[in-house]
């Protein structure tokens, strides 16, 4: 295992972040913040408790993983992009770096900045509802794991990206309106039976369901 690549290539990318630390992390947590603002406020002086759980509090979770969905794979995505798109890849492949180091350094890379953004959106989120973790430790590992996992479709799909538009088309039309259908801010029993459907696993993509109420359950 060659250490010094995957240090090398997983700091360049960390680099990248603070570089671009507008973009990759105060956008998200103010867009979380008027999430807050818009729904707490709104939705949630109208709905004060669901299943027995303050509102504010309950969205928390799905907003916590609506980030890092959505940034995990536009991270390791663009991540690997950019290199083809400059031509700069082929500085990597032609250096003493094995696949699997490669995707190691990219994927972890991405996974990293994912949680770091959903620790300060955690952050932010206390600022506007006050809620306690029960299973501190579970919830990160279950973060990492998700964080990792969506890392590793996104470094997929920046392989198979051959513009920044197919980059976008997953993230965009796929990714983020399941976690909306998959109870972000709502519990599955308020959806009609047809979106109920669309949901789960009827229309054969992955259930985000499941992935919100184990984040809720810590």
């Amino acid at each position: 295992m060659n250490l010094p690549a995957i240090r090398a290539i997983y700091s360049f990318e960390m680099a990248r972040t603070r570089r671009t630390l507008v973009q990759s992390i105060v956008t998200p947590v103010i867009s979380t913040s008027l999430y807050f603002v818009v729904f707490g406020a709104a939705i949630g002086s109208r709905m004060t408790n669901v299943g027995g759980v303050r509102y504010g509090a309950f969205i928390v979770p799905g907003l916590i993983m609506l980030s890092v969905l959505t940034e995990s794979i536009s991270n390791a995505s663009f991540g690997i992009y950019f290199p083809k798109f400059t031509g700069t890849i082929y500085e990597v492949l032609s250096a003493p770096v094995s696949y699997i180091e490669i995707v190691i350094s990219y994927v972890g890379a991405a996974a990293s900045k994912s949680m770091i953004l959903g620790v300060l959106i955690l952050a932010t989120a206390r600022v506007f509802v006050p809620f306690e973790i029960a299973h501190p430790v579970a919830m990160l590992l279950f973060l990492a794991l998700t964080a990792t996992t969506f890392s590793l479709f996104g470094f997929i799909l920046g392989i198979w990206a051959d513009s920044f538009e197919q980059l976008q088309f997953v993230p965009m039309l796929v990714v983020m309106p399941l976690t909306f259908l998959g109870g972000s801010f709502y519990t599955i029993s308020m959806l009609a039976v047809l979106a109920k459907g669309c949901a789960g696993q009827s229309c054969g993509v992955p259930d985000q369901r499941f992935s919100l109420e184990l984040l809720r359950y810590d």
